[in-house]
């Protein structure tokens, strides 16, 4: 048993789970974990069938450098980017890339997702930004994002998808899932005449019921 297996399980149980929701389709989309020595990620490979995704799919690479440690398929495209990401976010165990469709068609819009739900602000910590184009699976783009990524738990990417972290996997995951809840209702409110952000007053009050 290779000592990477709790992470590939953790990856590919939380991949089918994305899939499922319709996080992505096909292809696309993407998600990795950090080891708990920061050295090491599990990633989802580039170009293959979630459906037909195994353990032995999972890739293993190093934080730095991406080479492959373990796996007989490349890792993701955009493998650069996850990187970035926990370089640069400390404290960041997990990272979930969609490509669901109101997220996706907001982002491709150019718009943000103001704070309009409770949720966003208890899981997402307020608005939902947009980051700035950049090339896929280039370095440039994982710069993009995590610099956006500092100030929040999730963000938009400008004609691409949206991305999630967290401290672990699961909470990146869930936090990738209400991006796209918050997107469609967003959405659909605009096509009903508008929405409505939430009043400063609302949110320093619930911001102190939260403890923040």
């Amino acid at each position: 048993m290779s000592m990477f297996t709790r992470m590939k399980e953790t990856l590919l149980e939380n991949t089918f789970l994305a899939y499922k929701r319709g996080l992505f389709a096909g292809t696309s989309g993407n998600l990795s974990c950090l080891d708990e020595t920061g050295t090491k990620i599990a990633i989802t490979p580039s170009s293959y069938p979630y459906e037909k995704m195994t353990l032995d799919d999972i890739v293993i690479i190093e934080a730095i450098g991406g080479a492959v440690v373990e796996g007989k398929r490349k890792p993701s495209s955009e493998w650069r980017m996850h990187a970035a990401i926990y370089r640069e976010v400390p404290g960041t165990r997990g990272v979930v890339h969609i490509h669901s469709p109101y997220a996706t068609a907001l982002a491709v819009a150019g718009k943000t997702i103001p704070l309009v739900l409770i949720e966003t602000l208890v899981y997402i910590g307020g608005d939902v930004p947009l980051a700035e184009f950049g090339l896929p699976g280039t370095e440039e783009l994982g710069a993009v994002v995590a610099k956006t990524l500092k100030s929040r738990n999730a963000c938009l990417m400008a004609n691409h998808g949206a991305v999630a972290i967290g401290e672990s996997l699961e909470q990146a995951m869930l936090r990738a899932t209400y991006i796209e809840d918050a997107a469609k209702i967003y959405f659909l409110a605009l096509q009903a005449g508008g929405a409505v952000a939430l009043s400063d007053k609302d949110l320093e009050a619930m911001r102190k019921n939260l403890g923040n």
